[in-house]
């Protein structure tokens, strides 16, 4: 699992027939301090997630193992919103 930020969203007006109906975020990977690292991510937004919200999310094999991306040809998938995390005692983000 990673942590990112939505940082946009990707219209695709013709899919493969798998895809139709998955919305499609654009995902800014974190590090754990919060500070953006790495780079931009398509993912599949499997938990109803908006611009600006802090997700983890899986990539990989990892990715088609959620309820809404069993057996679908996708390589990330937004799993969970973030409402707070800590590090080391101190809290580095909260909702």
């Amino acid at each position: 699992m990673n942590l990112g930020m939505v940082t946009g969203t990707v219209v695709a007006s013709r899919k493969e027939e798998l895809m139709v109906g998955l919305p499609l975020l654009v995902v800014r990977q974190l590090s754990e301090d919060g500070s953006q690292s790495g780079g931009y991510v398509v993912a599949v937004d499997s938990v109803g997630a908006g611009v600006g919200e802090v997700v983890l999310y899986a990539s990989g094999s990892s990715a088609r193992q959620t309820a809404v991306t069993k057996d679908k040809p996708c390589d990330a998938v937004i799993m969970a919103i973030v409402d707070q995390w800590d590090l080391d005692g101190e809290t580095v983000y909260v909702k």
